[in-house]
This record gives C-alpha cells, structure tokens and sequence, in this order.
C-alpha cells in the first residue's frame, strides 16, 4: 500500500490559487506546495508540529516585495505567511498553517564589511558563524554568541532578539544592531535606525505603512513612558519583542529597531541588517570549577563573579554524563579531571577573555587564588582545571553548546523536551528560584537536566516527558502555569532568551494595561494579521493569541503512528527538531548533502521528518513498516516483478504516491554516516533510508544502477582475472558505453580495475593467504606480531597498488602480514536497501571471522567506511555477536612501543590528513592514533578541518548525484588543495575519497602507511 493525501480543500485550494498569482508576477525563487517540503518545514526545535499550506524561497528581497504586494490585495487578506531563518526556535515561533516564508536558502550573502569603522552589512539568511568566518581575517566578531551559531541566521537572531553566554560583557543582539532593512505588508521598505527629533518629524510624514507605524510607536511613547518604565523588570535579558523600554535609546533618539529585535516575524520581513562588530579577544582561558551538588555550582557562581570573569556558565552532572557518551568527549576530556570518589553534580566555566596574556593570567589569578582559599570548604567547590588557549576554550565551549541537543539523547519513549526552558530571574535570585524549580518538577516526578547563563541568572531546563502520552502531555499546563507563578515571585521572565511563539497566551498578563499598545503596534505593520499570526500580539481584542495547549504538537502526530513502525525505524523516530544538521560550516563533516543542495528535505531532519510521515499515512491504512518489511523478506523477487512493473509505469504516468517524494530525499543521501556520530541524539539516516529503500523497490522497479552496484562486489573477482579484465575496462571506456550507463543504468566515471592483482604482489612481499588453522598452529611470539588484512571490494580490485603499500608498510613496521580471502563485505547491498542479501552476506562475512578470530590474531580493515560497517551494520542485523575487525590506525595505535622501536628507519617528513567523513564521525577516537603513530616514528601529521569530498561510496557515481557530488567537493576540497603549497603533503583514508580527488582535480593522494613506506629507509 502507498501513503496518498485526501482530496484538496477548500483552503488549500485558496493557497495554490494564491502561488500560482504569485508565480504570475514574475517571483524568481521557489515556490513548493509539495507535501514533502510542508511537512519537512511543520516543525522547528519546539515541541509543536503545524502543517503549512506551501513553503517558498525568495531569491531576492524583490521577491518579497511581490509577495507582500499580493498578499495585502483584497483577494488574499485571508493568507497568512511566517518568516524563517534556521529554525531553531524552542517555542515554535516559525510554525505557522499558512506559507512559511524560509530566507535562508538565497538571501544569505554577506554585502558588506567595513573593518575600519567596526560594521558589517548582511542579509537576514546569513548563519552566525558564516558571519564570524568571513569577520576572522580582519580580527572582528559579532558578539552575541548562541548554542546554535553554525545555523542560527542573522534575521532570526534579531527576530528574538537573542543572546546567549557572555551577554553581561556582550549584551543582546539588538544592542548591535544599527540599521534595519524591512519588507512591510504593503512592500515598502522600511529602514529604521536611531533617528533625532528633525529625522522622526519627517518619518511620521511618509505616506502609508512606514508612517502610520512611525506615529503610532512614537505616540505610545509620549503617552506611557512613565508606565513603561515603571512596569518592566530591570533584567540582562530585560524585554523580548515590541520592547516599550527602549522605543528611545540613552541618547533620547528615536529606534524602531527596538520594536523590531524579537518581534518574531510578526511585523514584517528582515531583509538586511547593518551590525557592529567588535574585537576579537587574543587570548582567552576557561576555568572549570566543580561541585558536588548543581545547588552549590549555583549559590557560588555570584562569589565568582567578584573575580570579573567575561562568563559564566552553569552544567549539571546529567548534562555532563551525556556529554562523556557524545562523539564532542574525545575533545574535552583532559579539561575535566576528577579525583578517586569524588562526585561532580555541578560545574561552573569561567571565561576570561583579554589582547594580552599579562592581563588574562591576573584575571584567572584572581579566580585561582579564591579559589584555592576556600576549596573544600561547605558550599564551596571542590576542584578546577584550566584551559588555556582559544583553541581549548572553544572545544569546551563546543560541548557546552551540545548541551541543548545531548539533553535529548535519552533511552526510551520518556525524553527531555523544550517548553519552560529559557526564565530569567536576577542572578542573585537564580539559587532560590532553582530550587523552587525542581521542586515543581519533582513533584511531577520528572526527570531533567540544567544548565544556563548563571551570570545572566537564565536557566535552560528541559523536563522529560512521552508527548505521545495524553495525560504526559497535561503535564505540560500545569508545570508550565506554576512557573510563570515562581517567575512573578522571584521578580523575573517566562521568556528570557527563546522569544514567546506559542507561549504569547502570558502576553496579556505580563504586559497588563500596556497590552493593547502592542496591539496598536501589530495593526500599524500588519492592518490585516496576516504576518505570523496568534504571536506576541494580535490586531484586534477579538483575536485570539496562541496557547500551550491549543497547538498540535509532534506527539499528536506521533501518537498515530503504528508502534510496529516506530520500532522498526527507531532510528528516526527521536529525531527533536535541535538542528544540529543544518551545520553551515562547509568545513564539516554533518551532512554534505544538506550543504550541496541547500534544502531541508535533504538533511537528516528533513529526511526523519518525511519517514515519521510516511509511516504515519501507512497507519491511517491499517499497515505497518514492519509487516510490510517482513511480507517483503519472504517474496520471491521474479514472482513479484509484474506489479512492480505495473506500479512503476503507474508512476511514470504521473499518478501521486507520497512515497516517491520521500525516495526523493532519501536517494540524495550520501550514506556517509556523519549523522550517526555527530547528530546528538544519533539519528542514523542511512540505517532508515536503507529499510525505506528496501519497502519502496517492494513495490517499484529498481534502476539498473542498484543492480551493477549491488552485484560488484560478487563478480569483481571474476572481471579481474584475464582475460576478462581488459573486457571490462574496454567496455568502460568506450564512449558508447558511458552513454548508456550515464542516461539508461544512471552511473558516470565508472572506475577500471587495476592493472595488477593483489595475489601477484602479495607473492612479491613473500605474503600468504590467512587460513585459521595455519594462524592457530603459529608459535605464541609470532601470533603476537601477527596481523590479518581484511579486504574490500573498492581497496583490493581498483586501488591495488595502495593496498600493496600498506601491506609493505606493516612488513616495515615488523608486523607479519597476512591477508584474508577475499569476500563480499556487503556494504554497497544495505546502502540501496537490499536488505535480505545484506544480511545473508553479513552472516557468511561474520563465520569467516569467527573462524579466523579463534588463533587471536587482530582483523584489520583497510577502507573506513567498508570496515565501519562490521562494527554498525553487522551489528544490528547480527544481533551484536560481531568479531570485531580494527582499522588500521587503531591496530598501530595498541601497538606504539613496538612502533617506536622503528623510528630511526624513516626519513622525517610532515604531512596533512585529510580524514573520511565515517571514520571522523563514528571513530573519532581513533583518528588521534594517526598523529601517535606518526608521531612515534619521527614524522608529523597534522588533521586538517575538512568536510566531505562528495564521493561516500558509489554516490558521486550516480549520474543523478553528479552535480550534487561535485558541488559538496567543491565547497572545502577544492579550494583546500587549490591553495596548498608545493612543499604540502597530502594524504588520505578513504579510497572514495582519493578517488574524488583525482576524478575532480586530477590529484593522486596517497593513503597514510601508502607515505610511510615511501619514507622507510631501511
């Protein structure tokens, strides 16, 4: 059965004819009522999951501008359109049943940087980090700093006027906004800065929107502003959106920026922003003070900020302990001792930043000096380290910002989720108020963790909770009302640093009788309220504002989905809205596909989106993935090619199936597996695409190219031999030939087999096959330098010479070297789906091991990504009983003082590694052994910050990838080898990846040991 939407209604009906006027007016970006990007773009970070009507990319802000004309005409006062940037938000201030309006794609440039006078110009799509990279070359940074800076934009920063660590030092976003460019509702462009008496006289002038909103904010001013300034607590944070306080600035102007910075996209399009940019510190140090209660890391954080630190910030023990099980430990570890017994439920970091290490050692002295006083003391801490150096301090500060998507990373239904998560109170409150705080949430008996801006006096608190479970969900009201309660007490906000969103029903209350002057501020931008309606304020009393418990959330939906199918793609089932996916830094591994094509719908939370929806329409038909799974398993494939066939010519017609908008987006996945190691909650795309692709060619024909790819690894050895060989790479380069399997079996750049085979040059370095009872009947002493190479398809049949290097290598290294027979790996089969053939290989591979794994001799893998999936592919369908099988750098990692013993046989030599995208993300342990190694034989190598090289496999070998494959490639390869020197030495670990290099830049780059044995002296 296929998932198929009911009819069109009414309303939708209303919204396509709305598109299709849009499209008529010559808008130039996307626009998209397909189910797929609506429902990729139903959820952001929060707990609320709302369908939009279509979803559209402007290219320009001339496409915004015919847009908002359109939308204000008579015939369309009913649609209702929602800005977007990264969603992020926590409080689902982009969700919105009407048209989500998302910048981020096209309108993120950076125009302009003035380093002298200390601005910068940008557009409202650009990422805060994308920002700071560009600033870096000058010295300069945007100060504001967030969890989520690699793909937070700039136009969402402002729309919630957001802040995060080092706010006392740096303050919020809108204290470094200086000019604002705003699409209005009626397309005119409003541009707002601080202006004096002769500048606001002139701009109450202006005819239409721009006056009327000049003259209406300006006369709440003349009237309230001792009411004002009476009403609002004195916070850091102070006021998110519509901020009366600050309609006047210190200097008496004038600033609709003001009432902009949080307003949510509620009153119109940030289309560019003119920012100040400061300084960066030169040096920096964190010191990390621990506790043995989250209470006491409170109540001392106001003693330490006598020591005048630029932060502090506040973990408990369950943040840190999820931090310890997180691929981001391996970077932190060393900063984070602990002596035998003692227990840490609580750290302070304390940030001091400086231009010269005279004044940063005193700032830290000061801290050191009490802290050494008082250690041990009641109340006091029990322990610190600290780092030095930006490099140190960012790491720590990386694990911190992982803090918020690591809270969801929990066993079970039962999971920390986002609704009470950002109250500010006075810091000198903050302890008391804490604690308060989880007495409400141990009265509920919930589980949670902590953590937040103790300098700021704002917690981040996320309760656990089954949001599938109705009564769970109660819970949510009434922990929610008793903490607006505990916030009025301790003179604080609901809303200190994640904007209102759903949580505006408290607007009313909070701002009292000044309420209605935010709604006059909502009429004079949006007369109609149509701009993200039901936020922050409405237009008319009548209309009613967002509440809590009044929005679908996502476990309303989830709630439907079978629970057959929920276990069986368990791996995309969890998946809570953080983001950590959309990572704008090209430099990084997190998901190459989502940077290469700039949509959501190819990104690991675009893509669990889809399966999570998919699964939910097949229960509304009464079937389950599982079942379905299990009835596929036991078809016969010839038996069942007539109603592929029939279904697929269905297709081709035209006829719809939500099913091939979701093959869509699972096909452009790169099976690298970066999500599995760096998404905090360990979404594994290529495991739910896998089982996706095995249902979808159940009920489709498969192309051409699954078959070649799928049947390679088993005929290989049979095209290798003579004179077959010369056959298959004839017919490879036959043009006629890649015409065909370019436009009818979808691959390019088919790859030829090696001219030597490994048998030969195993002969030459005097290397036998390994046979367990040869490697059984071996002496103890000889077992114990021993080593067994396992082969791979791609490594033995078209890089063979590579792998006879590194099979000299280990000779060199005085290692006896043997080499397993040849088989399948399987690798290829899971990554199309042909899920039963993957696990008839997996067990056949697995017997092979066991058999040889009984002399105690290491299994040792020389490509990652095939090696890797022993230890994670086998593993799931084998029920975890794997004989594990090392890569190479971890075998000679166990083995350095062996290793070191050799080191007067090399010739020094310093190298760069470029690292596969599997092997940093899923063993990102072990790519520290490479440097040991190296290190041990007196050379150098360095890891270089690159992301992935486009290949992953076979993808770049597809012909619909080819473009995609070359674009990831080129956004950190390319320029990387571009401008290297002469004198670098390159060296890579995967064979897709020196294969990419190659095809793109014609670059040979050889494999680790490959370079070691061309250093080996003898």
């Amino acid at each position: 059965m296929i998932p198929r939407l009911k009819d069109v209604s009414p309303v939708q009906s209303h919204y396509l004819a709305f598109i299709d006027a849009l499209r008529k007016t010559g808008f130039e970006g996307e626009l998209n009522p397909d189910y797929a990007n609506r429902t990729v773009l139903a959820t952001d970070n929060s707990i609320y999951q709302v369908l939009p009507q279509a979803v559209i990319y402007p290219r320009h802000r001339g496409d915004l501008q015919r847009l908002t004309r359109l939308i204000s005409q008579d015939d369309w006062q009913s649609i209702v359109i929602s800005p977007r940037g990264g969603g992020t938000g926590t409080n689902g201030q982009s969700l919105t049943d009407g048209i989500v309006v998302d910048v981020s794609r096209h309108m993120n440039r950076i125009v302009e940087i003035n380093a002298e006078e200390g601005w910068v110009r940008v557009e409202g799509g650009a990422v805060k980090d994308q920002l700071n990279a560009a600033l870096l070359p000058h010295g300069l940074f945007f100060a504001p700093e967030l969890s989520t800076s690699n793909r937070a934009t700039i136009g969402g920063m402002i729309n919630t006027d957001a802040s995060g660590q080092g706010s006392v030092m740096y303050g919020k976003t809108r204290d470094h906004v200086l000019n604002l460019s705003t699409v209005l509702l009626d397309g005119s462009l409003l541009e707002t800065g601080p202006v004096d008496a002769a500048g606001l006289d002139d701009a109450k002038s202006q005819p239409g929107l721009i006056g009327e909103i000049f003259r209406t904010v300006d006369d709440i001013h003349l009237r309230r502003a001792q009411d004002i300034d009476a009403h609002f607590p004195k916070l850091n944070r102070c006021l998110t959106g519509y901020d009366l306080a600050h309609i006047r600035d210190e200097q008496g102007r004038f600033n609709l920026n003001n009432i902009l910075c949080g307003s949510e996209g509620t009153l119109g399009f940030i289309v560019e922003a003119r920012l100040n940019v400061l300084p960066i510190p030169k040096v920096s140090a964190l010191v990390n003070v621990r506790y043995d209660s989250f209470e006491t890391s409170l109540r001392d954080a106001q003693t330490l900020m006598q020591a005048r630190p630029a932060s502090i910030e506040t973990v408990d023990s369950r943040v840190l302990e999820l931090a310890k099980g997180d691929i981001i430990w391996n970077t932190v570890a060393e900063y984070f001792p602990s002596a035998a017994g003692e227990v840490v439920s609580g750290i302070n970091l304390v940030e001091f930043t400086a231009d010269d290490n005279a004044t940063l050692e005193a700032g830290v002295k000061r801290l050191t000096d009490s802290l050494d006083a008082l250690q041990g003391q009641p109340g006091k801490c029990t322990g610190y380290s600290v780092a030095w150096g930006n490099t140190a301090v960012n790491q720590i500060w990386g694990m911190r910002k992982k803090s918020v998507g690591l809270l969801g990373n929990a066993q079970g239904e039962v999971r920390p989720v986002p609704f009470v998560e950002d109250t500010a109170v006075p810091p000198e409150n903050l302890a008391d108020f804490i604690m308060a705080f989880r007495k409400v949430l141990d009265d509920e008996g919930l589980t949670y963790g902590m953590f937040g801006h103790v300098d700021a006096g704002v917690l981040h608190v996320r309760p656990a909770l089954d949001m599938k479970d109705p009564e769970q969900i109660k819970t949510v009201r009434r922990v929610t009302d008793a903490v607006v309660e505990l916030v009025k007490q301790y003179g604080g906000l609901l809303w200190g640093e994640h904007g209102k969103g759903v949580r505006s029903e408290f607007s009313p209350a909070f701002f009292g009788d000044l309420y209605p002057e935010l709604q006059a501020i909502k009429r004079a931008f949006d007369p109609n309220n149509q701009l993200n309606p039901g936020k922050i304020a409405t237009t008319q009393p009548e209309l009613k504002l967002l509440a809590i418990d009044a929005v679908t959330t996502r476990g309303d939906k989830d709630r439907t989905i079978p629970v057959e199918s929920w276990s069986y793609q368990s791996e995309a089932m969890y998946c809570n809205g953080n983001g950590a996916c959309y990572n704008y830094d090209p430099n990084d591994a997190m998901c190459p596909s989502w940077k290469g094509t700039r949509e959501r719908k190819h990104s690991p939370k675009g893509r669990a989106s889809l399966i999570r929806e998919w699964a939910r329409l097949l229960g509304e038909q009464g079937h389950s993935t599982r079942s379905l799974a299990t009835a596929e398993h036991r078809r016969i494939p010839l038996v069942h090619w007539l109603p592929r066939a029939w279904n697929t010519w269905r297709r081709e017609r035209g006829d719809y199936d939500f099913s091939h908008e979701v093959y869509d987006s699972m096909a452009g996945c790169l099976a690298c597996k970066s999500c599995t190691g760096q998404c905090p909650i360990k979404v594994d795309v290529p495991e739910f695409r896998a089982k996706f692709l095995h249902l979808y060619y159940g009920r489709y024909l498969r192309p051409l190219k699954d078959y070649f790819i799928g049947t390679l690894e088993f005929v290989i050895p049979w095209l290798a031999k003579r004179p077959f060989k010369w056959v298959y790479n004839g017919l490879m380069a036959a043009k006629p030939v890649q015409w065909f399997l370019e436009h009818v079996a979808g691959m390019v750049d088919s790859p030829k087999i090696h001219r030597h085979q490994l048998g030969s040059l195993m002969h030459q370095l005097g290397i036998d096959w390994a046979d367990a009872e040869i490697l059984q009947g071996l002496p103890a002493r000889e077992r114990e330098r021993s080593v067994v190479i396992v082969q791979d398809a791609f490594s033995s049949f078209f890089d063979t010479d590579t792998v006879a290097d590194i099979l000299r290598c280990l000779q060199q290294l005085g290692f006896k070297v043997w080499v397993m027979p040849y088989r399948a790996n399987g690798k290829p089969l899971h990554v199309h789906g042909f899920l039963k053939t993957f696990t008839w290989v997996a067990r056949r591979r697995q017997k092979d091991f066991a058999a040889l794994a009984k002399s105690g001799v290491p299994l040792v893998g020389i490509d990652p990504s095939m090696t890797l999936a022993y230890r994670s592919e086998y593993v799931k369908y084998l029920d975890g009983a794997v004989t594990p099988v090392l890569l190479l750098q971890e075998f000679l990692g166990q083995r350095l003082t062996h290793i070191e013993l050799q080191q007067g046989r090399y010739e020094p030599g310093a190298v760069k590694l470029l690292g596969h995208c599997t092997e940093k993300t899923n063993a990102a342990a072990s790519m520290k052994d490479w440097q040991a190694i190296f290190t041990a034989l007196g050379l150098t190598l360095e890891h270089e910050a690159v992301g992935c090289c486009g290949m992953a496999g076979t993808y770049g070998h597809e012909t619909r990838n080819k473009g995609t494959s070359a674009t990831i490639y080129d956004l950190s390869w390319r320029p990387l080898l571009d401008t290297g020197s002469e004198d670098d030495q390159w060296v890579a670990t995967g064979y897709s990846c020196r294969s990419q290099a190659q095809r793109q830049q014609g670059i040979s780059l050889k494999h680790p040991l490959q370079y070691l044995a061309g250093r080996f002296t003898g």
